[in-house]
């Protein structure tokens, strides 16, 4: 136990990637921007309030309560990880020194997939605003080229460097908080119909609340809270860009639950006090509430300007996912993990932005949204796993950092959980499980592969990776670090030729050094490594 806290606390902290390409030209203001308009409570509540309350009623309020909380305990885990790892990526980085080169590829790899259909749904998710905005009705045509229109802009972008994606999302991240203030304070002032006893009460018809207990409606609304309470991980995607990652990062992932979950509960709270029937909400006679109620509290002109504030926070979303995603495509292309990784890890030193990657991170979304003229059905298949594998991927880094523990890791970064480490981290996989189990719940009343759609893609994602991973063995093309926290160094590629020789590398590793490489296996090391 002994030697593998020594290998841990000689694990690489502020230091890692030193050498890194990326400027540090991103304060803690730049990065709580980044993970505010990612997490976006505009873009998060307008998309679930509807289905939530009709799940529901008022009381699904509080579900944005308990996912917060629930997600601030994973946000203070992530925190503690990149403090002592601070690498451009997150998810891959963190998981791979955590565990090992297997666990962050499939991480790795659940998370790209995930956080490009997120892209993809947000941006194609705009539409109807749009339509809202200018008064006509949006067909299919019309809503994929908005979209693409969307990644397009937010490609451009996070081509224009790290110093002007963090102006863009401090910018949209004001917008967005101003708006929120503005927006939840008229529906308050103006439009309220009822006092906070809804939030207590149950709305659902008689028939329903004999046949179904409210607990099964309840922890159905908690969609609205597992859907919005995501994005602070690009706080740390972004590590090698964020000056004294160890310290700013941590605390800006805190505070992007702070400000995202107090703006969220303001918005929603407004609108749910805002509603006239409940009722009608519930039984489907009213598909789209938060239209209605903004006509009503702002008028024909004010709900444009809304609108347009609205489309605002879609694009920054956009941008801020982008930016996730793109490096940690990277990050793996980097560490020649993926098909294509000497392009993925190139490097513009001018904008000090990896283009390719972002390049990827446009195209990816751009096909999912286009073949949505194709297919819808194929498109609510793809953006379906989004949330479930996002959190998936959320889960595995969680487990990781609890499997390090057991093995006797000592977290050394900046900020550390102390003696509440057990207990947090145990908590918060205890609820990254939760929201999973509610995310891939099968759809009442729904044909079976319509209900359980958001598992056959998971198994889909999460099979299609392993094939990979265990046939191509990516995890042996390139990476260093990998079970570096606890002292298990991955060493499968070195193959000592005597039984004495092992004796004495497994010695050096467990004291923390670096394992030999025989003159006989230098060759095939050299190839693997290319």
């Amino acid at each position: 136990m002994e030697s593998q806290s020594k290998a841990a606390e000689a694990a690489p902290n502020e230091t890692e990637h030193s050498a890194s390409e990326f400027k540090r030209d991103m304060g803690f203001w730049g990065n709580l921007a980044l993970g505010f308009t990612y997490l976006s409570p505009v873009v998060g509540v307008y998309a679930t309030f509807a289905a939530s309350v009709a799940i529901a009623g008022p009381p699904a309020f509080w579900m944005l309560i308990i996912a917060g909380l629930g997600q601030l305990l994973v946000a203070t885990v992530f925190g503690e990880v990149v403090s002592q790892y601070p690498v451009a990526g997150g998810i891959y980085p963190w998981n791979r020194r955590l565990w090992g080169a297997k666990w962050g590829w499939i991480s790795g790899w659940i998370y790209m997939i995930a956080i490009n259909a997120t892209i993809a749904s947000v941006a194609y998710g705009a539409g109807p605003f749009l339509g809202a905005l200018l008064g006509i009705e949006m067909n299919a045509s019309a809503n994929v080229l908005l979209a693409l229109l969307i990644i397009l802009l937010a490609t451009f972008a996070n081509l224009g460097g790290t110093k002007f994606l963090a102006k863009v999302a401090f910018v949209g991240f004001v917008l967005e908080i101003i708006a929120s203030a503005v927006i939840g304070v008229w529906l308050l002032i103006a439009v309220r119909k009822h006092d906070l006893s809804v939030l207590f009460q149950d709305f659902r018809p008689a028939d329903m609340q004999e046949n179904s207990p409210f607990l099964i409606a309840f922890l159905g609304a908690a969609i609205m809270g597992i859907y919005l309470y995501y994005g602070f991980e690009a706080n740390g995607d972004v590590a090698e860009e964020v000056r004294d990652p160890g310290r700013v990062i941590p605390k800006a992932m805190r505070m992007t639950i702070y400000v995202g979950g107090v703006a969220s509960m303001f918005i929603a709270l407004g609108l749910i006090l805002a509603v006239g029937s409940f009722e009608d909400i519930i039984n489907g006679t009213i598909p789209d509430p938060i239209s209605a109620i903004f006509m009503e509290a702002f008028g024909p002109i004010g709900f444009k300007i809304v609108m347009a504030v609205v489309l605002v926070s879609f694009l920054s979303c956009t941008i801020s996912l982008q930016a996730a995603a793109s490096r940690l495509m990277f990050s793996m292309g980097r560490d020649n993990q993926l098909p294509g990784a000497k392009y993925l890890k190139r490097f513009n030193a001018k904008r000090a932005v990896p283009p390719y990657a972002l390049i990827v991170a446009g195209v990816l979304p751009a096909i999912v949204v286009v073949i949505s003229l194709l297919s819808e059905d194929a498109l609510i298949a793809i953006i379906s796993f989004a949330a479930f594998g996002i959190y998936l991927a959320f889960a595995a880094v969680v487990l990781a950092s609890l499997r390090a523990r057991i093995l006797g890791w000592k977290p050394s970064g900046q900020f550390r959980m102390g003696n509440w480490g057990w207990a947090i981290t145990i908590a918060a996989l205890t609820y990254q499980i939760f929201a999973m189990v509610i995310v891939v719940w099968p759809v009442a009343g729904a044909p079976w592969f319509e209900a359980w759609l958001v598992g056959i893609m998971g198994v889909v994602v999460v099979g299609v990776g392993c094939i990979y991973l265990f046939t191509a063995h990516p995890e042996t093309k390139g990476g260093a670090d990998a079970g570096i926290a606890t002292g298990v160094v991955d060493t499968h590629l070195i193959q000592p030729i005597a039984p004495t020789e092992e004796l004495v590398d497994m010695a050096i590793r467990l004291d923390g050094g670096k394992p030999h490489i025989y003159p006989d296996n230098q060759r095939n090391w050299d190839e693997e490594r290319k």
